[in-house]
């Protein structure tokens, strides 16, 4: 084990605020089996992955409506219908992190966000706002897992890495964060992670 940890960087989809492409989508393509398909054919996780990469909406959308014009309105639909997507928070995690907050913790928090729907998400959870700081994405043209996203959250908000804890929902983005230095947890809920903090000397 490492020394004492002085950083907590959240990350914020499915381990703040739920995220759910299908939610909205159930009911622009009712079809389950043609829905599958859309998301696995035209707006891909690897497509979307791009906004959050910085590429913008008009952009996006022009690329897919090239390739699949008869789909124009359900391509639109995506950004369109992206609050529904994101209809709740996981009140017992965002509990944990107010919690740390409150304590005196050091709580940032460091997302793969498309810059324009993470000024949604702040106005839609003003929780959002009660961390140090974030590093969205979108904004700075990086994405996780890639080493670089990390060091520049770090360098900017005057982390150690060895001293400083991520909290993800995904393991490669956890994977990312280890291969940068720092201690790292996987999410899959609230219990487990307190189990995880506690681990690491951080009482919840």
């Amino acid at each position: 084990m490492a020394g004492p940890i002085n950083h907590i960087v959240f990350d914020i989809g499915k381990v703040l605020i739920h995220y759910d492409p299908n939610l909205p989508f159930s009911r622009v393509i009712p079809d389950a089996e043609e829905r599958a398909w859309f998301f696995a054919n035209v707006c891909t996780h690897e497509w979307n992955l791009e906004q959050d990469r910085g590429r913008s909406w008009s952009d996006a959308e022009a690329l897919l409506i090239g390739t699949f014009p008869e789909r124009e309105e359900q391509i639109r639909a995506f950004r369109k219908y992206w609050p529904e997507m994101v209809p709740y928070a996981y009140e017992d995690s965002v509990k944990i992190m107010e919690g740390l907050i409150e304590e005196g913790r050091d709580v940032t928090m460091l997302t793969n966000f498309a810059a324009d729907t993470f000024r949604h998400a702040r106005e839609m959870y003003p929780f959002l706002n009660k961390p140090r700081g974030v590093t969205v994405s979108g904004e700075i043209a990086l994405i996780k897992p890639d080493r670089e996203i990390y060091e520049k959250h770090a360098r900017d908000f005057g982390l150690e890495p060895q001293s400083t804890i991520f909290i993800d929902d995904s393991l490669a983005n956890v994977e990312g964060a280890r291969a940068a230095g720092w201690q790292a947890v996987h999410f899959t809920g609230a219990a487990k992670l307190k189990t995880d903090l506690a681990s690491f000397g951080i009482a919840t």
